[in-house]
């Protein structure tokens, strides 16, 4: 539902066997987890949306919460307009020239961009890639140019290639064809290997 908070690494303390763990995060029903990662409070941020625009947020501006509380919605922290959701959220400790991120979108194509072109975001986000208007962002990876990339489809296909056989490309692109899809059909994921 959009809810984000930020917490010190020490609330959690590692149990014993037959511990019962601890509650870690209020959620409201039909609402999950989606998103977890340690970070700094000085590293930036990249919260990519469905829209294709990237936002940016140094770790300290995300409010921290208590270990029950929802936290903070997301809308209050970025400039998000109707019907935009978070389709990813990577945190960037530096901007490496080796780094890239690898995009793709319901309709199958896939995008490699230079990390470097995301060092300079304005409050109202850039434009991280250029849909087609039925199109949308389904998700993004941090990469060092050496991974296969696995995608897989709603109907249950999937395609595995190597990283390297997409070419870099500027962040105002629309990409290229990842995989070929049946009528009806959508990409829901991707993951490195």
């Amino acid at each position: 539902r959009g809810y984000i908070k930020r917490m010190p690494e020490n609330t959690y303390k590692t149990q014993k066997r037959g511990g019962k763990g601890i509650i870690g995060l209020t959620t409201t029903e039909n609402d999950f987890v989606e998103h977890l990662f340690i970070t700094s409070t000085h590293d930036n941020i990249l919260f990519f949306t469905n829209k294709g625009k990237v936002y940016l947020l140094k770790a300290y501006d995300i409010p921290e919460g208590k270990r029950q509380s929802k936290g903070t919605n997301i809308v209050n922290l970025l400039n998000l307009s109707r019907n935009e959701t978070i389709s990813a959220v990577i945190p960037i400790e530096d901007y490496d020239p080796e780094s890239n991120l690898m995009f793709i979108t319901k309709n199958g194509l896939i995008k490699k961009t230079a990390m470097e072109e995301f060092k300079n975001i304005r409050k109202n986000g850039l434009i991280a890639i250029k849909l087609k208007e039925d199109d949308e962002l389904i998700a993004v990876r941090k990469t060092d140019g050496n991974k296969e990339i696995i995608v897989v489809t709603s109907m249950g296909m999937a395609i595995r290639f190597k990283e390297k056989e997409v070419r870099q490309m500027g962040r105002n692109a629309t990409g290229v064809t990842a995989i070929k899809l049946k009528e009806d059909d959508t990409v829901v994921a991707m993951d490195l290997v």
